[in-house]
């Protein structure tokens, strides 16, 4: 499991979505954690935990996120606004004293990119053209059109193209602290790098930018050229990124000289359009997280490939209304005690062993968090039938019964025409046997076992299941609730998709101990009734 904590996650969906593909491609299984001041921020609902911080400038900020870290096993810490990128430079070592690499440069290198003064006599040092700043409207004679901008600004906030001096003194009164520099006709770019850990450049991806909106681009086209690879190697050397670097480039209309204007070392809002494109830079990373060698040459990016971006709603509230048409519910510790599936299997393995004794040891490791198989076999001295062992475990007919007042409440919601389904994560041998058991087939309209989809990819978060049902069942998805106990995975994709979710504190379940939430929620499955 590779964890990962996004600060100022805000709207980073495609970002997330990027790196759920590179795990899903590599075979690896991540965690994302979503760091934010606000609860509704919309890419939340796309991570498998949410971290509510104090802003960036509180004097607690970094004992909080050093905490989150440390509890939650971080392994990489991924800022993704300028505003962080200085205060996470300066405290990189204490990040690392607790197992967190921060995806991070030198705090020297943070200081050019933050000061705007600064970053165009950097690209000048790197043998590049930059037009260059000043910071009185009374000093500036590079003529007009001239452009104006905050000295320490990020996404085009209070820049302004000024053509005359009246203009730029009007814009200069609202900017507190500024810069001027000659405007540049020309076409915008901006160029995608990703370096290893120690600088070099694994990916080095133009864009230009042909439509853009509030600084975020909305339409983009690849176009890798020698010129500019050659340029931004110069700019690596100096700068030795650790990870991403965004840099922004304006290419002058009648020389066709690059002016260099912005430089961020931090995943831009298109570098997910990059990475589609080829430019695998999650992939890359989840590798170089697990030390694994790099093939550069698997990666092949698709130059003057176009990408259009549009907006999506995604629903953060979770008031529930009255229309409700179908429901789905988990099944482990939902819809029955997983424990007695558990006291079942051991029960299995005590006869083969020969034993009734072991099940009481073995509910005692289980209990005690120690892997209870592995602990009683040593102990007994037969640890060479482990494999037989786990095989009884799993395949073992489980002794259970569904709840009568479940039963009713299940019988009766079928009666008042609501669809009920199944969506249940697990081994498919293993959960055929608990559905048999329980005898639960005969309320349910559909069950899926995520597994039976196509393997362990398909296990929640992922939300291929729930869009099945939702297709197979013709319903809105704010018709439809699912029910589940587990707060690490459960809500995500119904929350992503607009479905309702509702958390079943179970008291006797496996994850009681993430039971404090935002979400509705229930203690007795009959009391779903409040919300049809």
């Amino acid at each position: 499991m590779i964890t990962i904590l996004f600060t100022g996650v805000g709207r980073r969906i495609e970002l997330i979505q990027a790196f759920r593909q590179a795990a899903l491609v590599l075979n690896k299984r991540i965690r994302i954690i979503g760091a934010d001041i606000a609860n509704n921020a919309p890419a939340l609902p796309y991570c498998d935990a949410i971290k509510i911080v104090k802003p960036m400038d509180d004097p607690d900020y970094i004992s909080s996120l050093l905490k989150t870290c440390e509890e939650e096993e971080v392994d990489i810490l991924v800022p993704t606004i300028d505003t962080d990128l200085l205060t996470l430079a300066n405290n990189r070592e204490q990040f690392e004293k607790t197992g967190t690499r921060v995806l991070i440069s030198a705090p020297d290198k943070i200081h050019i990119c933050r000061d705007k003064n600064i970053t165009s006599q950097f690209f000048v040092d790197c043998g590049l053209a930059a037009p260059m700043p000043t910071n009185s409207v009374d000093k500036y004679n590079s003529g007009f059109p001239a452009f104006i901008k905050p000295k320490d600004g990020s996404s085009s906030i209070n820049a302004f193209k000024a053509n005359s001096l009246d203009e730029l003194r009007t814009y200069a009164s609202k900017i507190e602290d500024y810069i001027i520099q000659p405007f540049i006709e020309g076409s915008e770019y901006t160029v995608d790098v990703f370096c290893d850990f120690s600088g070099k450049p694994i990916f080095i991806t133009p864009r230009q930018r042909i439509q853009v909106r509030a600084g975020e681009v909305l339409k983009t086209q690849i176009a890798v050229d020698d010129t500019t690879e050659q340029e931004i190697r110069a700019i690596c050397d100096k700068f030795k990124p650790c990870g991403p670097l965004t840099v922004q480039f304006i290419r002058e209309k009648k020389s066709g000289i690059n002016y260099y204007i912005e430089i961020n070392p931090r995943f831009g809002g298109g570098a997910p359009l990059s990475m589609k494109a080829g430019a695998k830079s999650a992939e890359v990373l989840l590798k170089l997280i697990d030390e694994e060698a790099l093939d550069e040459s698997s990666y092949i990016t698709q130059n003057g490939a176009i990408y259009s971006r549009f907006d999506q709603s995604v629903r953060i509230t979770n008031e529930i209304n009255k229309s409700i048409k179908g429901i789905i519910f988990d099944l482990d510790d939902t819809l029955y005690n997983e424990i007695e599936y558990v006291k079942s299997g051991f029960e299995a393995v005590s006869r083969y062993l020969g034993d009734a004794s072991y099940a009481s040891k073995l509910l005692y490791y289980f209990n005690n968090e120690a892997n209870p198989i592995d602990k009683l076999l040593e102990e007994i001295g037969r640890i060479g039938e482990k494999d037989a062992v786990v095989d009884i475990y799993r395949k073992h007919k489980p002794r259970l019964a569904l709840d009568e007042a479940v039963a009713v409440t299940l019988n009766n919601l079928r009666g008042s025409n609501i669809k009920l389904g199944i969506i249940t994560d697990g081994r498919p041998e293993g959960q055929r046997a608990k559905i048999k058991a329980l005898g639960i087939e005969s309320y349910i309209d559909d069950i899926i076992i995520t597994d039976e989809l196509g393997g362990k990819q398909f296990r929640k978060p992922n939300d291929i299941p729930f869009r099945i049902l939702q297709n197979r069942w013709r319903l809105a998805p704010e018709q439809i609730i699912y029910v589940g106990d587990n707060l690490n995975k459960d809500h995500l994709a119904p929350q992503q998709l607009g479905m309702n979710f509702i958390h079943y504190r179970n008291e006797n379940g496996l994850y009681k101990e993430s039971n404090e939430c935002d979400y509705p929620q229930i203690t007795n499955i009959e009391d779903i009734k409040k919300y049809v």
